[in-house]
């Protein structure tokens, strides 16, 4: 897949603390529960911290009591990529930014009091927030 923002590794390493570049360029995922942005509960935009696409408008955020921020739906239908995850012996959908091509997190069907069943599970550290004005 080409991206409309590709750097290279030392690039991303230049741009992002060590911690963002383990989850944003190596799908690593940040403990549970610590994340910065789980407790978030204002009115706002979640980008990604790689290269500042829009992915989740705050009124989509919701507790789904799984230790990372959750989204029921992704801002536009072109900001996230989905692509299969066959890692860690499961079978999962990671999401992935469609401008930069960084990782976020992973969806799942599990979540049926949302108006799509679907949950956004993300990694805040792979999320800048932008309060409402």
């Amino acid at each position: 897949m080409t991206y409309e923002v590709t750097w290279t590794d030392a690039q991303w390493r230049d741009k992002l603390s060590a911690q963002e570049f383990s989850v944003l360029r190596q799908a690593a995922t940040e403990r549970p529960w610590t994340g910065e942005l789980l407790d978030e509960k204002r009115e706002g935009t979640y980008s990604c911290r790689a290269c500042g696409n829009d992915l989740f408008d705050a009124g989509t955020k919701f507790d789904s009591r799984c230790g990372w921020p959750s989204f029921y739906a992704a801002r536009a239908d072109d900001a996230v990529e989905l692509i299969e995850d066959r890692s860690l012996g499961m079978v999962r959908t990671e999401v992935r930014c469609a401008r930069c091509g960084s990782h976020l997190g992973h969806i799942f069907d599990d979540a049926p009091q949302t108006p799509t069943g679907d949950r956004f599970c993300m990694n805040s550290v792979s999320l800048e927030f932008t309060p409402k004005p």
